[in-house]
């Protein structure tokens, strides 16, 4: 597993750990989660991912944090060439949704590694991602919730069903040649404030920015497609986004009470 120190990674380790053997591939192998095997895997290093890689029957290639978009899409050529070189099984790369058609802003750097690994002719599975939810979850400030995203839908996932999915994928049959649309249940800022019995207000953009780019494509709708690619591989509902704000409301008031 690429960049397994990560938050997306540790949590994938936490599910494979029980069920298979797990190669932790970290740029900093001091940084390795606990209890694994790791071995130092570099993005800029092919020669550290060739070595990485060896003996690895299935890869999950998480993508890199890397802004830069031409940066990015060498960090995984890097990566896909290593993958292919070290004799790797197959590979699981986690996307973006819209990667399989687009190659634009958000989706460039993802469309360009899903054609460099269908070329390669290693066996793959694309999990596309939506948002992570953990980053959406709305917050009562003053009483009311706000946000600019017009009352329109969100299909965000939550981290750790995506890291449950990865783990099914690697260690399921199936898979292979498929590519996962994941999306979590349709939800907005007004149902939520609806749950949790608070008003809900809109309120302008802040500025300019990455949230007010990502507010704009929600209230253009482009957050509602909705699949059940994700529940499939869960075996199970994906957790909804009220319910971990009912959550939240409610350790709240225990603390408070305590």
């Amino acid at each position: 597993m690429s960049a397994a120190s990560g938050a997306l990674g540790r949590l994938v380790i936490e599910h494979l750990r029980t069920r298979t053997e797990v190669v932790a591939a970290v740029r900093d192998p001091g940084r390795a989660p606990q209890g694994v095997q790791a071995r130092r895997g570099d993005y800029d290093d092919p020669a550290s991912l060739r070595e990485a890689f060896d003996g690895a029957t299935r890869l999950l290639l998480i993508s890199s944090p890397e802004l830069h978009t031409a940066r990015r899409i060498g960090q995984h050529l890097n990566a896909v060439t290593a993958a292919k070189e070290a004799g790797v099984g197959a590979v699981a790369f986690t996307s973006f949704l819209g990667a399989g058609t687009g190659a634009t802003g958000m989706t460039e750097a993802y469309h360009a590694t899903e054609q460099a690994i269908i070329r390669s002719g290693l066996p793959y599975t694309f999990l596309r991602h939506p948002f992570y939810s953990d980053a959406f979850v709305p917050r009562i400030v003053e009483g009311e919730i706000t946000s600019s995203t017009g009352g329109r839908g969100l299909n965000t996932a939550f981290r750790s069903d995506l890291a449950e999915a990865a783990a099914n994928v690697l260690t399921g049959e199936g898979h292979l040649g498929r590519a996962y649309d994941f999306t979590g249940p349709l939800w907005s800022y007004p149902e939520v404030a609806e749950a949790l019995g608070v008003p809900y207000r809109e309120v302008p953009d802040a500025g300019p920015g990455p949230m007010s780019w990502i507010n704009a494509q929600i209230r253009a709708g482009m957050l509602e497609q909705r699949t059940d690619d994700l529940e499939r591989v869960l075996g199970r509902p994906a957790e909804a986004v009220v319910s971990r704000a009912l959550r939240a409301v409610s350790e709240h008031s225990n603390c408070l009470d305590n």
